[in-house]
């Protein structure tokens, strides 16, 4: 009776964790932290349309509070892209969304985070093995071979559970279905991007205000 009654209570006190990706402007990151959010993600990958140089990336940084995780995501990079921004900022996560290795991703000397394409119905969980090092995944919309971003959701269904990492829910979430996702899924948390922008890489206070909302919203009940 005692360790259902400290399940009920850890069920009840669970936060998710709220990552806002595709940050690139200081602005922007002031809006998200202000609203509550967990970490910050800036993109270090030419061909997105949320991409940012490393002047922008140290401006963001610089506005960015204390207790907000700033992470650098990449995908596919050379280690000497990889090395040029860590020698000019500061980052507290790496994200990876190409094929690195574990080896690679480890390599820096910062914590990384894993992204594993969930387009084609994969099983993540080889690839959660695969990465013993890293701090957590992304369960993001993509197939493998192409990059996420595109503000699809995959088939949270099809998610094998429990899995035995932490890791975010990506791909398609917005204030409108974070709710249902999060009660469906039940991730360690979420990373939002297009589903709270009003143009690629421009953020809207007012989506991401709802968005977090949402998700204090599912806490709460």
């Amino acid at each position: 009776m005692r360790r259902r009654h400290l399940l009920v209570i850890l069920f009840a006190t669970m936060r998710y964790r709220i990552k806002i990706c595709g940050i690139t402007d200081p602005e922007n990151a002031r809006i998200a932290a202000q609203a509550g959010a967990d970490a910050l993600g800036l993109v270090f990958y030419a061909r997105s349309r949320r991409a940012l140089n490393l002047e922008q990336a140290v401006r963001v940084i610089r506005a960015v509070p204390p207790f907000v995780a700033t992470v650098g995501l990449f995908v596919d990079p050379r280690p000497d892209e990889v090395e040029a921004v860590l020698n000019g900022l500061h980052l507290d996560y790496l994200q990876f969304h190409g094929a690195e290795d574990a080896a690679f991703c480890s390599g820096f000397g910062i914590p990384y985070l894993k992204a594993i394409a969930m387009g084609g119905g994969e099983d993540p969980r080889a690839e959660m093995d695969a990465h013993p090092d890293a701090r957590g995944f992304l369960l993001d919309s993509h197939a493998q071979g192409t990059i996420g971003g595109s503000g699809r959701h995959f088939d949270w269904d099809a998610i094998p559970g429990p899995l035995p990492r932490p890791w975010l829910l990506a791909g398609g979430l917005g204030p409108g279905n974070v709710g249902s996702a999060l009660a469906r899924a039940r991730p360690y948390g979420v990373d939002v991007s297009s589903g709270v922008e009003s143009a690629p890489g421009r953020k809207d206070p007012e989506l991401i205000q709802q968005f977090i909302k949402a998700v204090r919203q599912v806490e709460s009940e």
